[in-house]
């Protein structure tokens, strides 16, 4: 069975339901797309929850660096993993559903059109040859009528006795002509109907059931296409479930991993002061003679490390010089084992830029060397600037790690190498014997009321820009005054002519 043998004559019927086909397949299609919107949406607002509770670049939380903060951060993250894939899923459906399906319906609408057309088109003929037929029966009535006619009226002349031979002759001729039209008419009536026979069996049983079975062929694609498109719309989303599931688990074996008893544990490695509880109060009888011992025995309660920072000038975190370079973070105000943690970590750090940066300078004097040996290879001047840079960065890490390693050993974390600040080593020899607490009443409001004078002169082997705070620029054989010398972090204080005063790498001067 198929629509053109059984339904040849319900061409409105089948028409309606292709129709009715092509309209579902289209509302699936918007249906998909409305589906994508809202994971996309979802995914979106999946992103701004992560957005609004995560806690990444506030201050408290780079200060206290809890272990259990880490935790509820990976979950965030993994939350914004669980979003890609959601928008993953959405782009999927958009791309492989809803495109796929909008090129095929428009293929399938153009299809249905163009075999519609043809149906029409047949029975237009089909009615155009009707009326051809009807036309010829009509003058084929109206000629035999005629016919008739002039037989009868022969028939009547033949019969009057006043009618002449050549009455009767005309007649007779009139009426064989009528005869004669009235057979060419029949005869072309038969012709027409014999062809409009033919056109109509073959609109019916051929052309028809053709065009007919070729939209129940569309109707079968179209439906195939729409149970595709469900089959995808699951598929898609089952075979993204794995990666969801791995976010998932991840978020629980986040919760499994954390420990109770380590969380807490975190809180004293991370505030531990390692300050001893203060002794009892000594009891002062006033009916003996005071003992000038008990104020002593204040003073000896005072942090130390806070009463140093006050009143030692040499300490350049609590009073830093207008003219230095950018200064080190103040990790002075911290307890004695915070402040060691913390500055082991930035000597690490540097330690680490330090070792970049020297791999870059022993590259590029490789490759100077290289262009020294072959000229073709490039300009071995063009370097220059690229190593003159990166000298000015490691002697800047260099006396930064040379600071943070001071005031390492002054926090007691032991005996401590200086790196050298250019490429003559600077031996730094440091006693362990000697505690960092001593000397800590040690003051020299002196200083403060000392002027600045030359101490000597020296020239600018390099050119400087001073781009950074402190920093004084120079040029290239440059006559400076010079007023500090290096005080082993790779700076020494000049003085140019005009009077600007800051400092500049020791490894790009040479003292007279």
């Amino acid at each position: 069975m198929d629509w053109g043998s059984d339904l040849w004559d319900q061409h409105d019927v089948i028409e309606r339901h292709t129709q009715s086909g092509l309209d579902l397949l289209e509302r699936y299609v918007k249906f998909v797309k409305d589906r994508a919107e809202v994971e996309q949406n979802y995914a979106k607002q999946l992103r701004n929850l992560s957005k609004k509770y995560s806690r990444r670049g506030v201050k408290e939380d780079q200060d206290t660096k809890l272990i259990n903060q880490q935790p509820f951060q990976d979950v965030l993250n993994e939350l914004n993993n669980y979003a890609a894939h959601r928008e993953q899923l959405s782009e999927i459906m958009t791309v492989n559903i809803c495109v796929e399906l909008s090129r095929n319906l428009q293929e399938l609408r153009q299809e249905r059109k163009n075999h519609l057309c043809e149906v029409k088109k047949a029975q237009q003929n089909l009615e155009s040859s009707f009326k051809l037929l009807e036309t010829s029966k009509k003058r084929f009535e109206k000629e035999w009528r005629e016919a008739e006619k002039a037989n009868q009226q022969t028939e009547r002349v033949q019969q009057e006795v006043s009618a002449t031979k050549a009455d009767v002759e005309k007649a007779k001729q009139h009426a064989h002509f009528r005869v004669h039209l009235a057979d060419e008419c029949k005869n072309e009536y038969a012709s027409q109907l014999q062809r409009y026979n033919q056109e109509q069996n073959n609109l019916y049983h051929s052309e028809i059931p053709s065009v007919y079975k070729k939209l129940q062929e569309m109707e079968e694609r179209c439906i195939k296409l729409l149970a595709d498109g469900y089959v995808q719309f699951s598929e898609t989303e089952k075979n993204m479930l794995p990666n969801i599931n791995k976010c998932l688990d991840a978020i629980i074996s986040t919760g499994r991993n954390i420990n109770e008893k380590q969380e807490t544990l975190a809180l004293i490695e991370q505030y531990r002061s390692g300050a001893v509880p203060p002794a009892d109060v000594e009891f002062e009888d006033y009916s003996q003679t005071v003992r000038a011992a008990a104020s002593d025995n204040t003073v000896t309660h005072l942090p130390k490390v806070r009463i140093k920072q006050l009143f030692h000038k040499k300490n350049k975190v609590t009073s830093p010089d207008k003219n230095m370079p950018p200064s080190l973070e103040d990790l002075s105000r911290l307890p004695p084992d915070q402040r060691s943690r913390r500055l082991q970590e930035k000597i690490n750090d540097i330690q680490k830029e330090l070792q970049r940066e020297t791999e870059k300078s022993e590259a590029l004097m490789k490759m100077k060397g290289v262009y020294e040996q072959n000229s073709q290879l490039g300009d071995p001047s063009s370097l220059q600037p690229q190593i003159i840079q990166i000298a000015h960065n490691i002697a800047r890490l260099r006396g930064e790690l040379n600071k943070y390693q001071v005031q390492l050993t002054e926090a007691g974390g032991g005996t401590l190498q200086h790196y050298p600040a250019s490429s003559e080593y600077i031996t730094v020899v440091s006693d362990p014997s000697v505690s960092p607490s001593d000397n800590i009443y040690e003051c020299e409001f002196d200083d403060d009321f000392d002027v600045d004078v030359p101490i000597g002169q020296c020239t600018a082997l390099y050119d400087f820009d001073g781009g950074s705070e402190g920093a004084v620029s120079m040029q290239v054989g440059e006559q400076l005054s010079l007023m500090q010398e290096d005080q082993g972090d790779g700076w020494v204080r000049v003085q140019r002519a005009n009077g600007d005063v800051g400092y500049v790498p020791a490894s790009y001067i040479q003292i007279m």
